[in-house]
């Protein structure tokens, strides 16, 4: 299937014949989805703690968190497209002549409230400097003229910056990106005793030099606000992690030089950017997920919770696997056995009862010796995409799960059941713990599942293909780590994921 030149491309790409020929398989045969089992529920797989259990667990926050090196990490590579979808549509109908009249209520919206957006002066400003009144524009209903400003390189270029660097929110002195928010919401909960905060931004490879410049811009006022110097890191996904396009009838797709096409593997090929992160702690928050400052609260105190509650369920995981060597008999295998039955909801089989001492130990350990993440969950309110799940695996066995909506087969009426009952949704908001008890960094390339990929239909100058994506990034990459569902409110997730997102309370004044 892959010629000479194929294999040199596909080598030179980072990507074995192995992975290659892999890749290959997966679009012939058909996509095993997820077999989830139930929902995970309050007490039965997520956690719900009241105010009174959270103020103990984070007491003394400062104290427990001495020694850690706790990295932020900030997924940042999307663009903004997909925010003005609605907005692009607008403008090629505008330039068709289609009266505003008929434009899309979300457009129609947008330019009512446009003078709310934290944008608005910068664009009014640029557009100034061209002699264009964007006060007239917009009293005259003239809206090509300002989208034209807004999304492309002709003013703001909004239509093709990543997200990070847009204005998101406005205050009394001065306006944010979501980047800033990101520096200024990691200050509340991650200071260490030498004053230093963590971040890293995975960015694409066109805007990382976007990110560095605003970093050199903004990074010293903050600092000097808070007293504290911020650690920035970027990287970008590695081409190694990129997939091959195929057709619709799974040959190579190639280019009109006959070349194969490569596409980005999806944020699951992150796992490998992570891998490479040296911290004790490391927090996962996507760069769109920030609020103003006065609702700020919950976020910082849930992450607080989020970290203490990992950090208790670490030292017990690292007490039990240095205490393995030293057990002699099932009766002191007990207290661990309630321990993950309690905490991971890990039951063990029947099996387990009948194995010797030093099986069930070795076994034991297996089960213990894994990176852990500790993941906050939002009540479910309509929102679509993937939530925590209770999950059976081909032998068998049962384990929590983050899983997508796609990766469930929601023809079959019990996996639609389960879904519609579900109670949680995942807001991305993780707490992990990457090192063994012994200090070393685990390989986290070893815990992935590999069978939850992703097979969606793209398109590539108006021909279709098929693109593959590596399992999501918090959910098949982690799919083997020890996981723990907490209860966190809805406050805690406010993502722009359309303009129009930034009108909403988390990201609007609604005093004003």
């Amino acid at each position: 299937m892959f010629s000479n030149n194929d294999l040199i491309q596909i080598l030179q790409h980072g990507i074995t014949q192995k992975s290659a020929d892999r890749q290959l398989n997966i679009v012939k045969q058909k996509k095993v989805n997820v077999t989830v089992i139930k929902p995970a529920l309050e007490q039965d797989g997520v956690f719900v703690f009241n105010q009174q259990e959270i103020n103990d667990i984070i007491a003394d926050y400062t104290a427990q968190i001495a020694g850690e090196k706790i990295i932020n990490f900030v997924p940042s590579s999307g663009a903004a497209t997909r925010m003005f979808k609605d907005m692009f549509i607008a403008m090629d109908n505008l330039s068709k002549n289609i009266s505003v009249n008929e434009l899309q209520d979300t457009v129609l919206t947008f330019f009512e409230n446009l003078p709310d957006f934290a944008f608005f002066e910068t664009l009014k400003t640029r557009m100034a400097s061209d002699g264009i009144n964007i006060d007239t524009l917009l009293s005259e209903k003239n809206y090509l003229p300002i989208l034209s400003y807004l999304l492309t390189e002709k003013g703001l270029n909004y239509g093709k910056l990543p997200k990070g660097l847009l204005l998101f929110h406005r205050y009394a002195q001065n306006t944010r990106t979501a980047l800033e928010e990101h520096l200024v919401e990691t200050a509340g909960y991650t200071l260490e005793k030498d004053k230093t905060i963590h971040l890293h931004f995975t960015v694409s490879p066109e805007h990382i030099n976007l990110f560095k410049l605003h970093c050199q811009e903004v990074v010293p006022l903050y600092e000097k606000l808070f007293d504290i110097t911020y650690h920035i890191d970027f990287s970008t996904q590695h081409s190694s992690t990129d997939t091959i396009a195929f057709t619709i009838d799974n040959k190579p797709f190639r280019d009109k030089d006959e070349n194969l096409v490569f596409r980005p593997g999806g944020h699951g090929s992150l796992i490998e950017n992570l891998n490479n992160i040296d911290a004790d702690i490391v927090l996962i928050k996507n760069i769109d997920n920030v609020t103003l400052d006065k609702y700020k609260s919950d976020t910082i105190e849930y992450k607080k919770l989020l970290i203490c509650f990992l950090l208790r369920i670490r030292k017990q995981v690292f007490f039990w696997l240095a205490m393995l060597d030293t057990i002699t008999s099932s009766e002191e295998l007990e207290p661990l056995v309630s321990f993950l039955e309690n905490i991971f909801f890990i039951h063990l089989e029947q099996a387990y009862y009948h194995l010797s001492v030093p099986e069930k130990k070795k076994y034991l350990y297996s089960i213990l010796d894994r990176p852990i993440r500790v993941c906050g969950m939002v009540k479910r309110e309509n929102e679509p995409g993937g939530g925590p799940f209770w999950v059976q695996d081909a032998s068998g066995k049962l384990s929590l799960q983050i899983v997508e909506t796609s990766e469930m087969d929601l023809s079959n009426p019990k996996q639609q059941e389960y879904l519609e009952h579900s109670a949680f949704f995942n807001p991305v908001d993780l707490a992990c713990s990457i090192k063994n008890h012994q200090g070393k960094p685990f390989n986290l390339v070893d815990y992935i599942d590999h069978s939850r990929y992703f097979v969606s239909e793209k398109s590539y100058k108006g021909k279709k293909l098929k693109a593959i994506e590596n399992p999501g990034l918090w959910n098949g990459a982690m799919s083997d780590w020890l996981t723990v569902f907490i209860s966190v409110p809805l406050t805690t997730f406010t993502p722009v994921k359309t303009i129009n997102d930034l009108l909403l309370k988390g990201h609007k004044d609604l005093q004003k």
